[in-house]
């Protein structure tokens, strides 16, 4: 900056000394004035320039600023020779700027790393560094501090603040017994946690390494601009030399002003020629689409992953975990014969409070009331359970168990899992448990249509009805149920041999069991929580809070970048294409040549800044 602000500060200077005729005629008292902001506006130029050289490396942008610029020079073109390095150091400054504008935004998501850990050693509390903690020891955690590990609350309550993780503004509450994760603040309370991993395997630990390593994989766009800038460059350096000297052998090889007139043509075709704008711009707005989406709680492992999703026509689906929550609730309670919907669960609750039974426990967490003693209880292997209570037998289960005690012709349900309850060989009733759809699905399936997700499906090995209620509700396209593991495989395979070449299809899952079509998908989208350490190892996009509604967002991502990378190459190439050719007839010089160079180079530096007004 400073080089810059006094290049600027000298090359006024000498122009006006040049301009009012104070500087003596002969050539090198004129190139020495010159010379001098010159020098101090390019001598990191000529020194990458010449280093590269000694590296092997010789055609790059360095290069075509150093022989256009001291072509101009020796042509006596000085003060084109001092304004093409000074506008080719400002154009430098915007990529600096814009460039440092992309990386604060993955640097926002760096922030999430602790520094020190305070952990209860000896009967004192100690700070110490993260990865020094072992798993089992206590850690504590004052108001306003990073939470330096995973682990288990073991005493307080506070609110934790997710947002550097999740990109979700609103305070989590947490308290005795709540798994936390390393990365989020503590707001409120002092709590103090037993750790669970070490800080390696931490999931802060995944996604720093995860964001650190995002760039190393590269679009197919990408790789095409390293390819071309590797040959074009060259090339350009070839026919610039072919054009400073042809054109003079053939029209008049004795005359110095034909020479110099195609010289300072070539000179300018240089300038055009470099393919800076192209090489800083399309890594920079993958880069900048990245770090937009990890401030959103979305982590893509790699560019080549934004421009898959930006071709995706399909999106398929895991059912439990993905589009439902994963836990059981009552739907609904019906009740029969005289009972009463409060007496209905009361008896199940008051039978199956002991069971583990995913079912059994959604019913007694949403009953509030008074339980009955049990005696004589005994459990019925794919049945239910039979037990006593207030001295009457009462029988928790499905439908095979009422069948067993006599009871036929009840009804059924498609839509939910249902418990049925008999008391003293009277049906009583029964209560529907079905898997909790999660708030946010319905509204995220319909921002995917209207992303332009032309199929959505639901592959879940549910009963088929189950699977359809929840389809129908979500509005899903297509669905297929009562899948065994291997089956779900087969399925995503004859959805990926249907589509045609140029469609992707992603697969959205838990993390945790759908490893294997994560993998096989063209993109596999993890909705892993900030607790899943699956989801962070097994998928290419993760969803850090959970929310389907995020999967519309990193498409939309997706497609803003992959058509700004588009924009800025075809603008780039065109206008270089007219002013090459400008150059090369002389209707254009120097001057032109900067704008074509350095200015757009800035235009397309400016707009791919635009994916952060998204």
């Amino acid at each position: 900056m400073i080089d810059i602000a006094l290049s600027v500060a000298l090359f006024a200077a000498v122009t006006a000394i040049d301009g009012f005729g104070v500087l003596p005629s002969k050539w090198f008292w004129r190139l020495g004035a010159y010379l001098v902001p010159y020098l101090v506006i390019g001598w990191r130029v000529l020194f990458r320039a010449a280093r590269n050289i000694v590296n092997g490396q010789i055609f790059d942008e360095n290069f075509l600023m150093c022989i256009a610029t001291v072509g101009a020079l020796v042509i006596g073109e000085y003060p084109e020779a001092v304004f093409v390095m000074l506008f080719y150091r400002v154009g430098e400054l915007f990529e600096q700027i814009a460039v440092g504008k992309s990386r604060r935004s993955v640097a926002a998501l760096m922030e999430i790393r602790p520094d020190t850990a305070t952990v209860l050693r000896g009967g004192e509390w100690v700070t110490v560094s993260p990865d020094e903690v072992a798993i089992g020891e206590i850690i504590s955690v004052k108001a306003g501090e990073k939470i330096p590990l995973d682990g288990e609350i073991i005493e307080g309550a506070s609110a934790l603040n997710t947002v550097a993780l999740t990109g979700e503004s609103l305070p989590r509450e947490v308290s005795v017994g709540d798994k936390v994760t390393g990365g989020c603040v503590n707001m409120s309370g002092l709590i103090k946690i037993r750790v669970s991993c070490e800080f390696g395997e931490s999931t802060v630990s995944k996604i720093l390494r995860l964001v650190e390593s995002a760039t190393d994989s590269k679009s197919k766009s990408e790789n095409f601009i390293t390819k071309f800038a590797k040959y074009y460059t060259p090339a350009v350096v070839i026919c610039a030399a072919v054009l400073a000297v042809l054109p003079p052998l053939i029209l008049d090889p004795s005359s110095a002003e034909v020479w110099r007139d195609w010289v300072y043509r070539a000179m300018s075709f240089l300038v055009i020629s470099c393919p800076c704008a192209l090489v800083i711009s399309v890594p920079m707005t993958f880069f900048g689409g990245i770090g937009r989406a990890s401030a959103d709680g979305i982590l893509i492992k790699g560019s080549e992953y934004i421009e898959t999703l930006a071709n995706c026509s399909t999106v398929v689906f895991d059912k439990t975990g993905t589009l439902t929550e994963g836990r059981f609730a009552i739907d609904g309670v019906h009740a029969e014969n005289g009972f009463s919907e409060k007496e209905i669960l009361q008896f199940a609750a008051s039978v199956e409070v002991g069971s583990t039974h995913p079912i059994a426990r959604a019913v007694c967490s949403d009953f509030d009331g008074e339980l009955i003693p049990v005696s004589h209880l005994e459990e019925l292997a794919g049945r239910g359970i039979r037990a006593v209570c207030d001295g009457k037998a009462v029988c928790v289960g499905n439908a095979r168990l009422m069948a067993d005690i006599g009871i036929s012709g009840i009804e059924k349900t498609a839509r939910a899992s249902a418990v049925y309850v008999a008391v003293d060989g009277v049906f009583g009733g029964r209560i529907e448990v079905s898997d909790v759809i999660k708030s946010d699905a319905a509204d995220g399936i319909l921002k995917l249509k209207h992303a332009g997700i032309r199929r959505t499906v639901m592959l879940t090995g549910d009963r088929r009805e189950i699977a359809q209620s929840v389809a129908d509700s979500l509005g899903i396209d297509q669905l297929s149920a009562e899948l065994l593991p291997d089956g779900k495989m087969l399925a995503l395979e004859g959805l990926m041999d249907g589509k045609s070449t140029n469609d992707k299809l992603a697969f959205v899952g838990d993390g945790i069991n759908d490893a294997p079509a994560l993998a096989r998908a063209d993109v596999g989208i993890a909705m892993g929580g900030i607790g899943s350490d699956a989801a962070i190892e097994a998928a290419d996009v993760v969803i850090m809070d959970d929310k389907v509604a995020k999967l519309s967002r990193a498409v939309e991502l997706s497609r803003r970048t992959i058509r700004i990378v588009r924009e800025n190459i075809a603008v780039v190439l065109f206008v270089k294409a007219a002013a090459l050719v400008l150059g090369a007839f002389g209707i254009t010089g120097m001057w032109f040549a900067v704008f074509a160079d350095v200015g757009i180079s800035v235009l397309a530096i400016l707009n791919s800044l635009k994916i952060f007004r998204m």
